[in-house]
């Protein structure tokens, strides 16, 4: 089963043309089709900036250290979660995500800049093409709903890298089909993934990794939830409406809110598989696996693959 397959400052184009990139722009590369069409790449490029959402985790997995990267999870140190740290001979300069500093990747003189899993905005992407060749998001992949296969896919075509991307795929295929055999009990079962902020609820759609996650584990995502209308990767849900979180498993995450705003939230006590025991709350306790799970990035994959299904085993119905 396979998964369902973003003008620079006067002083920023300054320092991107100054030896922006180095001897590899001298010999020709991939090239790669985006959203923004196809894009021109250095063969083997020595500087990386990975800026997408799980972008420093895949070149990782490739065997290419970043020089600059995003942490998006907030992993701290180098940006990356514990099972990828040690790839990394030398931390990378950490970029913001949502607004990066451009004259900071700039300086960096990157060969290729990733960018593959992000909001897919074009004055985001034409920012970063000017800085060097950036391979943002695939088409249908705007406001980070890249799945893990085209992020993969893109990543190891720029990277000149096709036959390690196939195998990283087929390994984590091979891994979730352990799981699925190991718990019978999943398949079918239907999953809501959900989360509660300062702002409120919401449920996660199928595009989502998240749910993908869950669905490649013998899950089916909630049909009540499939059937409301999106607004991104989520669907709103209102607090006198919680009950459209209920499935045979709800699995929820906290974010940026403390851990007792959901365990103790008396209309979330009332959901039917909360009162049947039917939830899992990814609390700071399991602040690894609730990482790994939300950046769903094919090393952190591997992570969740293989610790969440016991996690979650003695809550489905």
């Amino acid at each position: 089963m396979r998964r369902i397959l973003a003008p620079v400052i006067a002083s920023v184009l300054v320092l991107a043309g100054c030896g922006g990139g180095g001897a590899a722009e001298e010999a020709s590369g991939p090239t790669v089709d985006t959203k923004f069409g196809a894009v021109e790449l250095p063969a083997d490029p020595q500087k990386v900036v990975a800026l997408g959402w799980g972008d420093a985790e895949t070149a990782l997995a490739l065997g290419v250290q970043p020089v600059g990267a995003s942490d998006w999870v907030e992993f701290g140190g180098k940006g990356v979660g514990p099972w990828a740290e040690d790839l990394y001979d030398e931390a990378p300069e950490i970029i913001a995500t949502m607004e990066p500093d451009y004259e900071a990747i700039a300086a960096l003189e990157p060969d290729v800049i990733l960018d593959t899993n992000s909001s897919g905005e074009k004055k985001r992407y034409d920012r970063l093409s000017e800085i060097a060749p950036t391979v943002g998001v695939p088409e249908g992949g705007d406001n980070y709903l890249t799945t893990m296969d085209q992020q993969v896919e893109l990543v190891s075509q720029a990277l000149g890298k096709d036959d390690d991307g196939k195998k990283l795929l087929d390994d984590l295929d091979k891994t979730y089909a352990d799981a699925r055999e190991a718990h019978p009990e999943f398949k079918d079962k239907s999953v809501t993934v959900a989360a509660k902020t300062s702002e409120g609820w919401g449920a996660y759609v199928e595009e989502s990794g998240r749910v993908q996650v869950m669905e490649q584990l013998g899950f089916k995502q909630s049909e009540t939830i499939a059937g409301m209308k999106a607004e991104g990767f989520s669907v709103p849900i209102s607090e006198e409406n919680l009950d459209q979180l209920d499935a045979d498993l709800l699995l929820t995450f906290p974010i940026y809110i403390e851990d007792k705003e959901v365990t103790e939230d008396a209309a979330y006590k009332r959901i039917p598989a909360v009162e049947g025991g039917h939830d899992f709350v990814l609390t700071k306790d399991n602040d690894d696996i609730r990482k790994a799970f939300s950046l769903n990035s094919i090393l952190s994959a591997q992570y969740t693959a293989e610790k969440l299904p016991d996690l979650i085993a003695d809550k489905v119905k």
